[in-house]
């Protein structure tokens, strides 16, 4: 008989755990994994699937006006939030049912519930308990919003795909990249939106042009910013919320979206009882190879707090369960993670930002344009893109490549290969561009800007 339930229990049904439970259960080992939400997680439950349908939906609006300049009529526009929601809705539905099928063709038990350790090697469900060898936490994240007066009156990115109409007047609080993409969803859709942030630009961490295009073209699509202050107290009124601001101002809103970042959901896990190692943010710390400071336990994707990405954590996750399961000792790669924000306009980013490239490579030399992409010449929309390059000076190497514009996403996804295995500036010169183009910007840059950065 064999000593435990199960070779591997994964803690969390969401891309990173999903992932390594077939992957391993592809190896033979008998798994299961717990869930006590739906099948699927953050990504394709209550963040990146629906929130891009969202971006779709609120791109529309600029469509229909830029439709004009190239020759189209176009009649009354009205839009129904119900019905985006309720497609949405279905759509996520679709997904579930897909990750669950696939988790039953793989051989993987589905144990409903909210998982919690028992000790190193065993989980409990409710009012069972199951023993594994090997226990993988993938509990991922939450959205973490700040003790003040009036807080249970605000909503989070979790919420705001249930709100039964669409909000009139909204104030989004944070300025990273969540905040931008509901700012600009909601100004898209046609609310009213202020975004306040206690910094003094958005995006904190990307490059400084990407901050600074990304927040002079949000403005120019009406979304009011206030910057280097926060809200202090949220009252309800008889006809909606008013926040007010450590300025002295006031705010009336008919919702108010706290983005102001997420926490490992690790709360009530059981793993200090375990003996698991746990930082004072909630996350877990684990070496290359997923591995905690318990043997008989892991943690791959947000509950790590390395690269909280969706990618990163399915490649951990396979990577854990090759490892672990299949004979293959493999590490997941941190370096050069492309990634991408959509917001509008739409962020894609890969490498090292201006600022940080000098701390790594010494001195570099930066290219960079700024433009107003070919489909705005009849249109009449002022929007300008950015296309920028960080090459490392000595070598030419390609260190940091950043895009702000349409379908930037899509440009950087193809040009992360390029950063990713160190090609050249020379090489990306040699490369001949598709005309007419966005992207050939980024295989025609030819001079560095004015007074080209350095360590110093």
């Amino acid at each position: 008989m064999a000593e435990f339930d199960y070779d591997l229990c994964v803690i969390g049904a969401g891309s990173g755990g999903v992932r390594a439970a077939r992957i391993a259960a592809g190896h033979g080992a008998r798994v299961a994994i717990c869930e006590e939400s739906r099948v699927g997680g953050t990504c394709v439950i209550r963040g990146c699937v629906p929130k891009k349908l969202l971006s779709y939906a609120a791109h529309y609006h600029e469509d229909f006006e830029d439709a004009a300049g190239f020759g189209w009529r176009v009649g009354d526009i009205e839009f129904s939030w119900p019905t985006l929601i309720g497609a949405v809705h279905r759509e996520l539905d679709r997904l579930e049912g897909i990750y669950r099928r696939l988790l039953d063709g793989s051989g993987v038990t589905l144990l409903e519930g909210r998982g919690t350790l028992d000790g190193p090697q065993a989980v409990r469900i409710g009012e069972r308990t199951v023993t594994a060898e090997k226990v993988l936490l993938a509990v991922g994240g939450w959205p973490w919003v700040p003790e003040f007066p009036g807080a249970e009156h605000v909503i989070t990115s979790n919420e705001a795909f249930h709100l039964e109409q669409l909000p009139p007047r909204v104030v989004v609080v944070g300025g990273g990249y969540i905040a931008c993409e509901f700012a600009s969803i909601f100004n898209g859709l046609g609310s009213q939106v202020h975004q306040v942030y206690r910094g003094d630009a958005v995006l904190r961490g990307f490059d400084h042009d990407v901050r600074r295009v990304v927040t002079r073209e949000m403005a120019a699509r009406g979304v009011v910013f206030h910057f280097e202050t926060q809200v202090t107290r949220v009252d309800k009124t008889g006809d909606g919320l008013r926040a007010q601001l450590d300025d002295g101002s006031v705010l009336e809103a008919d919702c108010i979206l706290y983005a102001t970042g997420r926490v490992p959901n690790t709360r009530g896990l059981g793993l200090q009882e375990a003996g698991v190692e746990v930082r004072a943010d909630g996350s877990v710390p684990v070496d290359e190879y997923a591995r905690t400071n318990v043997p008989s336990v892991f943690a791959v994707g947000d509950v790590t707090h390395r690269i909280n990405l969706t990618p990163v954590a399915l490649h951990e996750g396979h990577a854990f369960a090759d490892t672990q399961f299949g004979g293959k000792t493999r590490a997941t790669d941190h370096e050069s993670v492309a990634s991408a924000v959509f917001s509008h306009p739409q962020v894609g980013t890969v490498g090292v930002s201006e600022e940080d490239a000098p701390h790594h490579y010494g001195e570099i030399d930066v290219y960079q344009s700024e433009f107003r992409p070919m489909r705005h010449t009849l249109s009449g929309n002022p929007e300008k893109a950015l296309m920028k390059l960080i090459v490392e000076r000595t070598g030419r190497r390609v260190v940091g490549l950043h895009v702000v514009g349409p379908d930037a996403a899509e440009i950087v996804q193809g040009f992360a290969v390029a950063v990713k295995w160190g090609l050249t500036k020379d090489q990306f010169d040699a490369t001949i561009g598709i005309h007419p183009t966005s992207a050939e910007e980024l295989v025609t840059l030819r001079s560095p800007v004015q007074g080209a950065r350095n360590s110093s």
